[in-house]
């Protein structure tokens, strides 16, 4: 078998990790332990995103002619890659809290929806949510004024309830009153005129 057919299945699966993907991180893993790289696949794991190793050449190969291409440069000694499947900042949000504990773990750049970061970019999309929770947010602060408004038009709707039963209460007794004073009142004015 020739070598050109023993990698055409693994270009094949990058390709179809990419055609999914909405982002891809490159990170040099050296210097990790057995122990924290299985701590680090199973966070990555379980938050969606595929985490590979493969051969530099391979990658190159899949890369090319699409937005990955960027990556072309960052792709020199180990490197694993992860793409983020559901979610354009997990891998990146992840990758960095892992980098945290794990100083080995270093960073060489990411196409997100087709744009390239470098390793500040990646820090900063690290600090980017994830979709669900910005939703969230989004709605409970679209929420709160809403809420804030019913509220509002509650208290106007009871406080004109309690007014209108008030001040139906209130002209009846004054109109009780006030025929009685003004009949008194104009045969007294009457007299005077004349």
């Amino acid at each position: 078998m020739a070598k050109v057919e023993l990698k055409a299945p693994i270009v094949d699966e990058i390709k179809g990790y990419m055609s999914d993907a909405k982002a891809a991180v490159l990170v040099d893993y050296r210097g990790l332990t057995v122990e924290q790289d299985t701590r680090l696949r199973k966070q990555l794991r379980e938050a969606g995103v595929v985490y590979k190793v493969y051969k530099n050449t391979m990658l190159h190969l899949a890369f090319d002619g699409t937005d990955y291409a960027q990556l072309d440069n960052e792709l020199e000694g180990p490197t694993a890659i992860a793409f983020g499947i559901d979610d354009e900042t997990a891998p990146a949000r992840i990758l960095n809290n892992f980098a945290k504990e794990a100083e080995a773990l270093q960073f060489k750049g990411a196409v997100v929806d087709g744009t390239y970061y470098d390793e500040a970019g990646i820090k900063v999309l690290a600090t980017i949510p994830s979709k669900d929770v910005l939703i969230s947010k989004l709605l409970g602060s679209l929420q709160s004024p809403m809420a804030n408004f019913a509220r509002v038009v509650k208290q106007i709707a009871e406080g004109k309830g309690e007014t209108a039963d008030e001040s139906a209460a209130e002209p009846a007794v004054e109109t009780a009153a006030e025929p009685v004073a003004e009949t008194a009142a104009e045969p007294a004015a009457e007299p005077a005129a004349e």
